[in-house]
C-alpha cells in the first residue's frame, strides 16, 4: 500500500513541478479545463439553486394548493384577459360554503390585497402591500413570525386593529424590526393599527409570489374596514388533505363552485382553479435548455483542454526520457511508469478544475447579492467536477503515458 501512495505522491510532485517550471505553458494548456469546469459547474449550481428557490417559493405559496380566482395564472401573447375580466370576483361567503361542501380540503382561506401607504411619525412608506386573510391562511402559506405573535381567533372575530409587519417594512420604519412591536402606525385613509408581530426575513421570491418582507398582514375582518371586498382582488385558497389527490380536489372544487354560482351544465366555468404545484413545470424547459447549453460549452472547452494537457504530457515525456530509461533500467515496470504519467495528467486537470471551482464560488457570491436569493455549489456537483477532471486527465494522458511506458531503457538513457 505504501508503494502505491509513493507513486501517487511522486505524480503529484511532478505535476506541481511542471506547473512551477513552465507556468505560462501549463496555465494556457489548463485554461480549457478551467473554462469547461467553470461553465458546467456554474450552470449546474445556478440551476440547482434556482430549483431550490422555486421549491421554497412553492412551499411558501402552499404545497398542494389551489387558488380560486377570476384570473387564470398563465401568460403569453394569446392570454384572453377580456374573457377573465368579466368574471365575478371570489367572495367571502363562497369560501364559507366551500368549507361545507368540500370536507376533503385540509384548509380553505380567503385573501384580499391592496397597495397603499404605512406611516409612523415622519416616516412614510408607499407601495406597501396589505394582505387581509382569514383564519386558515397561515396554515396554507409558509412563513414564520420572527418576533411578537400572529393573530388570535379573537382578532379575526372582532376585526381588531392589529397588523403583522414584514421584516423590511419594519426595518425601514423603525430601524430595528423588533422595535416595531406595540407601536401604532397609520394605514390607508389614516386608519390606525398596532404592530403585534414581525415576519421572519424571507428574501426575494423567484416566482414573484408573496413578498412577505415588504407587506403587512391584517385579518379579513379588519381589512373590510379599509376597503370593500370587491376592490381587494379577492382569492380563495384551498389546500388538499392527506387522503385526496390534487386532481380529485380540483374536481370537487369545480363542482362545488359551479353549484354555489348556480351554473347550468351548458355554461362554462366563470372562475379559474390554479394549481400552484404546476408552476414548477413552467421552469422545466428553461432548466433543460440551460443544462444543454452549459454541457455543450463545457464539452467543447474540455476537448480543447484535453489537447492542451496531452501536449504538455508529450513534452514532459520527451523531456524526461533519460529519467524514464533510468527508472526502467533499475527495475521499474511499465505499469508504474504508465500510472505515474496518468496520475500526473489527472492532477494537472484537477488543478485546472480547482481554479474553475474557485471562479464559480466567487461568481456565486456575486450572484447571491445581485439577484436576491442564495446561489451555492452543492457537494454532489463538486464531486462531479473532480470526477470530470480526473476523467479528462486520464483521457488526455493515456497516449503519452503508453509512449513513456513502452520506451526502450537503453535508447531512452542515451537520448538527450
Amino acid at each position: 500500500m505504501s508503494r502505491y501512495w509513493e507513486i501517487v505522491w511522486t505524480s503529484l510532485k511532478m505535476a506541481l513541478q511542471e506547473l512551477k517550471s513552465n507556468k505560462l505553458r501549463t496555465f494556457l494548456s489548463l485554461l480549457g479545463i478551467t473554462f469547461g469546469i467553470f461553465c458546467i459547474i456554474s450552470v449546474l449550481s445556478t440551476i440547482s439553486s434556482m430549483q431550490l428557490a422555486v421549491n421554497n417559493d412553492l412551499k411558501q405559496m402552499g404545497n398542494k394548493s389551489i387558488y380560486i380566482d377570476k384570473w387564470q395564472y398563465t401568460a403569453g401573447p394569446d392570454y384572453p384577459w377580456w374573457k377573465y375580466v368579466k368574471r365575478p370576483n371570489a367572495r367571502y361567503q363562497e369560501m364559507l360554503l366551500l368549507k361545507q361542501k368540500v370536507p376533503d380540503a385540509a384548509h380553505i382561506a380567503f385573501q384580499m390585497n391592496i397597495t397603499s401607504n404605512v406611516d409612523y411619525g415622519d416616516n412614510s412608506l408607499t407601495g406597501v402591500t396589505y394582505y387581509g386573510n382569514t383564519e386558515d391562511f397561515d396554515k396554507i402559506q409558509q412563513f414564520g413570525i420572527g418576533s411578537g405573535r400572529y393573530f388570535q381567533q379573537a382578532d379575526f372575530d372582532h376585526g381588531s386593529p392589529y397588523i403583522v409587519m414584514g421584516y423590511k417594512i419594519a426595518e425601514k420604519l423603525f430601524g430595528i424590526p423588533e422595535h416595531s412591536l406595540g407601536k401604532q402606525v397609520k394605514l390607508k385613509d389614516g386608519k390606525t393599527a398596532v404592530v403585534i408581530g414581525v415576519i421572519e426575513k424571507q428574501g426575494q421570491s423567484l416566482l414573484g409570489g408573496w413578498d412577505y418582507d415588504n407587506c403587512i398582514l391584517l385579518t379579513h375582518s379588519f381589512m373590510t374596514q379599509l376597503i370593500r371586498e370587491e376592490n381587494g382582488n379577492p382569492t380563495i385558497l384551498a389546500q388538499a388533505g392527506a387522503n385526496i389527490s390534487m386532481d380529485e380536489l380540483t374536481e370537487e372544487l369545480r363542482g362545488a363552485m359551479r353549484s354555489i354560482r348556480k351554473l347550468s351544465p351548458t355554461q362554462d366555468d366563470n372562475f379559474s382553479l390554479n394549481n400552484i404545484d404546476n408552476f414548477s413545470k413552467f421552469f422545466d424547459p428553461i432548466f433543460r435548455g440551460m443544462n444543454i447549453g452549459g454541457w455543450a460549452i463545457a464539452t467543447l472547452s474540455l476537448i480543447v483542454g484535453m489537447f492542451g494537457v496531452a501536449n504538455i504530457m508529450f513534452v514532459t515525456v520527451r523531456e524526461r526520457t533519460p529519467q524514464i530509461g533510468l527508472k526502467k533500467a533499475i527495475g521499474a515496470r511499465k505499469g508504474v511508469i504508465l500510472t505515474e504519467f496518468l496520475l500526473e495528467s489527472a492532477f494537472l486537470c484537477v488543478i485546472g478544475g480547482l481554479i474553475g471551482l474557485l471562479a464559480v464560488w466567487l461568481l456565486t457570491l456575486a450572484l447571491s447579492s445581485a439577484i436576491g436569493f442564495s446561489v451555492f455549489i452543492p457537494l454532489n456537483i463538486i464531486i462531479l467536477a473532480i470526477f470530470i477532471c480526473v476523467f479528462t486527465g486520464v483521457s488526455a494522458g493515456i497516449i503519452p503515458a503508453f509512449v513513456a511506458a513502452r520506451l526502450d531503457p537503453v535508447v531512452a538513457i542515451r537520448s538527450k
